[in-house]
């Protein structure tokens, strides 16, 4: 395979991962406001790991969640994909750099590093689906807390940032095409 496509599989690859790591300890996944006057309109956003609440003057407080056992079932299995998803992506990078064409792990054994830049493409595609599932579940649950006329808490909604999560979910995937695509990987 031409070494400019596996430089730019493994640049995606890299991307991918890197946005997903930014995704994940982003404080922006489900934000409401409370508007009143002057004085008490505030804004709460969470993500997976922790509240927090702004109020007009600019004060801002946080609080982790206190318990794993007291959070939704949809939280828990978000923080576990997003977990994976960069552990995946971890593995994905690792077996992508050492599958090129131009690093010598393998030596010149042009088959084994094709199985392998193929078992760094599987990485990639499997912290794809991870983030994809994570973060499609995590913003359908908000949309439906949104619209259900019986919801007691407060309405939230998806904010713009948790919107590059399937874009980062896209883009891990998108390396593996080039890297599992080679002629000789199962020669």
């Amino acid at each position: 395979m031409n070494a400019i496509v596996e430089g730019f599989a493994l640049f995606l690859g890299f991307l991918g991962w890197l946005m997903v790591g930014i995704a994940l300890p982003n404080r922006n996944w489900k934000v409401s406001s409370v508007d009143g006057n002057v004085i008490t309109t505030s804004t709460i956003y969470e993500n997976l790991w922790m509240s927090c609440a702004t109020d007009s003057t600019g004060v801002h407080n946080c609080r982790d969640f206190p318990s794993l056992l007291a959070l939704n079932g949809y939280i828990q299995a978000s923080r576990a994909l997003m977990i994976a998803a960069i552990v995946f992506g971890t593995f994905g990078l690792v077996a992508a750099l050492a599958g090129i064409k131009c690093t010598k792990v393998g030596g010149e054994n042009y088959a084994l590093k094709g199985r392998i830049a193929a078992i760094g493409g599987v990485f990639f595609l499997l912290q794809g689906l991870c983030t994809m599932i994570a973060i499609s579940w995590y913003a359908a649950n908000i949309t439906q807390q949104f619209f259900d006329e019986f919801y007691p808490g407060t309405k939230q909604y998806v904010y713009r940032p948790n919107s590059r999560g399937p874009t980062n979910s896209v883009t891990a995937a998108s390396q593996s095409a080039p890297s599992s695509l080679r002629t000789h990987a199962y020669v």
